[in-house]
């Protein structure tokens, strides 16, 4: 199993321009003290980044890894469900830049900006 199957994350649109993922926060994705652990917007984020990046990439050759994540949690939420927007704000020959807003209900809760390398396939 992986990570996008542990979370239950959902496809909802993948381009090499946009990328919209969703998943349902339940109790087993909260911090202790019962709000969403702002790790979940970081593999949220950084997953729809990297499907968007490999979408710009012939994947025979080469795949979008990352290489670092900045992400501001701009509010928390508690449960229900998170929609992921991932668009390029560029696509070089060997680092991609993506942002990565995430909303509950049309309330944006996160927003990330993530750097992927475009690796050589052995």
């Amino acid at each position: 199993m992986n990570l996008i199957d542990l979370f239950n994350i959902q496809t909802e649109l993948l381009t090499p321009t946009e990328v919209v993922l969703t998943m349902e926060i339940k109790p087993e994705h909260q911090q202790p003290y019962g709000v969403m652990h702002g790790g979940v917007s970081c593999v949220l984020a950084e997953t729809a980044a990297s499907m968007g990046a490999n979408q710009n990439l012939d994947t025979s050759k080469q795949v979008a890894v990352g290489l670092d994540i900045q992400t501001t949690h701009l509010r928390s939420m508690k449960l229900g469900q998170i929609q992921a927007i991932a668009q390029p704000i560029k696509v070089g020959h060997q680092i991609q830049t993506w942002r990565v807003k995430i909303f509950h209900h049309n309330q944006q809760i996160s927003e990330s900006t993530i750097n992927l390398f475009n690796q050589q396939v052995n």
